[in-house]
């Protein structure tokens, strides 16, 4: 009975990951069948945006609200194991607290300041990975109580990894939930360094409404807090890309794109409060992304974009620094996957892409 409904389980949730469900509903539905494949007490679920690794979103159970600050902290700045950014890019995409610890979960930071004074014991977190793209990651968790995820559960994880990543990636080409009507305006929020609001503008007010996490809570949205850590991350070096504004690119759960960035402002030749902008996102920012949800290498990647420029073959192949031919067969590769029979029609798809998600 037991094997019957794992094996249930996995089957319902390779089902959802072709479903074509938006983030968010496949989010939500893949986590109760999960509960039967690797049986859990909280969980927590983000998109990530690909190219910066930062959180877009996230569907949480049972997750309290006055821990999710303290999770991006850990996660941003500080040290420990288990490290999403390092699960993204790593030899293995998903361990459990307990293995990584030897079995001394009070070697991490994040257990001792946040999982053991909420009783929580064990963790298992995966960063969704299909090829060298992560599109978002899961963290489970079980009770101090609780016994620790064991290998086999591990590698079930794993296996679904790639499937659950593909559709994730999937989602960002649905048009589900669009809406009609103009973008909107940018909106500005203000945090203080340990991340709480200090002020905002209306259209920021709009735009928070509108890109809300689930369960909806006190706390500002992930992305929100994501970006603002990854410019404290910056100023204090455990980050990359110093002077890079850190940004994130996510689609609404009105079916629009929109554009997150940070920056610090100054106030009287001192550091200020942290600076969020969000703004509709521009096609030149949005081409990269829909491009990567059509699973395209990444020289087919580089192919397109710079068709997407207006390069001829022989401009693109001296920039890519390879043969007019390699260019031809790159774009031949990249037609089929987008489903197009010409430079015209690439063009086409991917604003026809940015209009339906941004309507």
């Amino acid at each position: 009975m037991i094997d019957k409904t794992i094996d249930k389980a996995r089957r319902e949730l390779l089902r959802l990951s072709r479903a074509g469900l938006d983030a968010w509903a496949l989010r939500v539905e893949a986590l109760q069948h999960l509960q039967a494949l690797v049986p859990f007490d909280c969980a927590w679920w983000a998109t990530a945006d690909p190219a910066t690794l930062l959180f877009t979103g996230g569907v949480s159970e049972q997750i309290p609200d006055r821990a999710t600050p303290l999770f991006l902290a850990n996660e941003l700045l500080g040290e420990d194991v288990n490290k999403f950014s390092g699960l993204a890019t790593g030899a293995s995409p998903v361990s459990t607290l307990y293995a990584a610890t030897e079995g001394k979960p009070e070697r991490s930071a994040r257990y001792r300041e946040i999982l053991h004074p909420h009783g929580m014991g064990d963790e298992l977190r995966i960063a969704l990975r299909e090829g060298r793209l992560c599109w978002g990651f899961i963290c489970l968790h079980r009770t101090a109580n609780g016994a620790a995820f064991s290998p086999h559960e591990v590698s079930l994880l794993q296996a679904l990894g790639p499937q659950l990543a593909a559709g994730l990636r999937n989602a960002l080409l649905l048009d589900a939930g669009s809406r009609p009507g103009e973008p909107g305006a940018p909106g500005v929020l203000t945090l203080s360094d340990d991340l709480t609001v200090v002020k905002m503008t209306p259209n920021a007010e709009s735009w928070l409404d509108e890109m809300a996490d689930w369960p909806p809570g006190p706390v500002p949205a992930q992305a929100v807090s994501a970006v603002a850590a990854g410019l404290l991350a910056q100023e204090r070096g455990r980050a990359p890309g110093a002077g890079a504004s850190p940004r994130v690119r996510i689609r609404t759960r009105a079916g629009r794109w929109l554009t997150l960035h940070a920056l610090r402002l100054a106030d009287a030749g001192k550091d200020g409060e942290i600076a969020v902008v969000l703004e509709p996102a521009r096609p030149e920012e949005m081409a990269p992304l829909l491009l990567s949800a059509y699973a395209l290498t990444e020289r087919e990647r580089g192919v397109a974009q710079c068709v997407l420029r207006g390069m001829s073959n022989k401009a693109i192949a001296h920039r890519l620094s390879v043969s007019p031919l390699t260019v031809q067969q790159h774009l031949k590769a990249v037609f089929e996957k987008v489903g197009v029979h010409s430079r015209g029609e690439l063009m086409e798809r991917v604003q026809a892409e940015y209009r339906r998600s941004s309507a």
